[in-house]
């Protein structure tokens, strides 16, 4: 596996809230570029995913592949990957960390290797813009008010 990309960004919220968003894989195509569905296959008992089915379309590389999840409360989620046609393997997480101020410094690691050959440079390049966007993406999505309609459809 590759060398990790990492980024971190500051959210206003609580962990809690954060995490919340995080394990919604559901509305990633709202709010995570690239991702066009995520369907959910297996839950834990507390409801957070432990398996799921990414369709990912950013451009020129476009899979559909499988991630299993492991969650240490509100403090971290980690990845693997297990199926994959294009994606050969993807290892990530996020980790949570309470600032003394009482928002989240949110740290997001990303490895991914591809089945085709790529460029070491390129595929960095490419690691650091998905890392960066999806803490934007959660940032923005974390710290906007929720809609009524995006309420009604996570009490459905």
């Amino acid at each position: 596996m590759p060398e990790r990309t990492s980024g971190e960004i500051t959210i206003s919220a609580s962990a809690a809230a954060v995490m919340q968003v995080i394990a919604d894989l559901r509305a990633y195509p709202e709010w995570s570029e690239g991702i066009d569905e995520v369907e959910v296959l297996d839950s834990f008992p507390d409801g957070r995913p432990q398996r799921a089915r990414f369709s990912f379309n950013p451009g020129p590389i476009a899979d559909t592949f499988v991630l299993e999840y492991e969650w240490d409360g509100d403090s971290s989620v980690s990845w693997v990957l297990t199926e994959g046609t294009l994606v050969k393997a993807q290892e990530g997480r996020y980790t949570l960390a309470v600032e003394d101020s009482g928002a989240v410094l949110v740290t997001y690691e990303l490895a991914v290797e591809l089945s085709i050959p790529m460029i070491g440079k390129i595929r960095a390049r490419a690691e650091k813009m998905i890392v960066k966007t999806a803490l934007v993406g959660l940032k923005n999505r974390v710290e906007s008010p929720v809609s009524e309609d995006e309420e009604n459809r996570k009490n459905v």
